[in-house]
């Protein structure tokens, strides 16, 4: 399998990437671990940069590769030898969606994992800038781990949905995939209005969900007349979820979960990763 790891060396991306060594222990791996030093935003000025131009970018990839190095003595040193990982260190000079883009396509890249950064006060997105360009711009499948998420046996995932998406089947064999290597039970949420019954569409996809997961431990469970983030937040503590999966394209859905929580209770984005699945 192959694996984009983006790097800032904060404390929050070294979580992101235990977490996803130990997630994927008993999987052979290659692990691309990749920092950019960000172009700075382009400002109209033409020439100015390019000028300074390659003896600086030659400065910075000297130091960031330097920085990488340290980086795998610390995962050398740190975590346990894993004989199924293999490490690639990638530097670059560049605008951070536009390299995540282009070596996920280079490299065939399978799963981007990335910390968030967690909000601190209502005010603050939940999830960092950065992640949240990378989600929304990168077709490719993508594991946010927040600062407080520890890997332990990954029991239950929340797959909350509204039904009213047909499912494409490469996203839910990515699914099937972090389900199933896990031994994992996938609980499909699903939240509605009050009195509000299921559409002859979203029956359907209902039933198509319920046929395609068939080799899956799968349950279905349904809330009504709840604010759709308290929901989800319910439905986590109340079960003890350890991962919330969602489909990038449901994206009103995902990013009322992701982006927007209107309530200062919401805790799930500090402890509980998230898998954002793209067609």
């Amino acid at each position: 399998m192959q694996i984009l790891i983006p790097t800032d060396f904060s404390e929050n991306s070294w979580n992101a990437l235990k977490y996803g060594l130990e997630f994927f222990k008993k999987t052979k791996c290659t692990f691309h671990i990749m920092h950019i030093n960000p172009l700075p935003p382009y400002s109209g000025a033409g020439s100015s940069i390019r000028v300074s131009g390659d003896n600086f970018k030659d400065i910075i990839l000297k130091e960031s590769k330097a920085d990488l190095k340290k980086l795998f003595k610390r995962i050398e040193t740190e975590l346990p030898l894993n004989t199924k990982h293999t490490f690639v260190p990638l530097a670059f000079y560049d605008y951070l969606v536009d390299a995540i883009k282009r070596e996920a396509e280079v490299k065939k890249i399978e799963l981007i994992i990335m910390g968030t950064k967690g909000a601190s006060g209502l005010k603050k997105a939940t999830i960092g800038s950065n992640t949240g360009d990378v989600i929304t711009k990168v077709k490719c499948p993508l594991l946010a781990v927040p600062e407080n998420a520890t890997y332990i046996n990954l029991n239950e995932i929340a797959f909350p949905t509204d039904f009213h998406i047909g499912y494409d089947i490469k996203v839910l064999d990515t699914l099937i995939q972090m389900t199933t290597m896990n031994k994992a039970m996938l609980r499909i949420l699903h939240i509605s209005k009050k009195g509000e019954k299921l559409s002859e569409e979203q029956q359907k996809n209902k039933d198509f969900l319920h046929d395609y997961l068939i080799d899956v431990d799968h349950t279905f469970h349904s809330l009504t007349g709840t604010e759709l983030e308290t929901a989800v937040q319910c439905f986590t503590e109340s079960r003890d979820i350890d991962m919330i999966a969602m489909v990038a394209k449901n994206l009103n859905f995902f990013q009322r979960i992701l982006f927007r929580p209107k309530v200062e209770k919401i805790s799930y984005h500090t402890d509980v990763p998230f898998l954002v699945l793209h067609e």
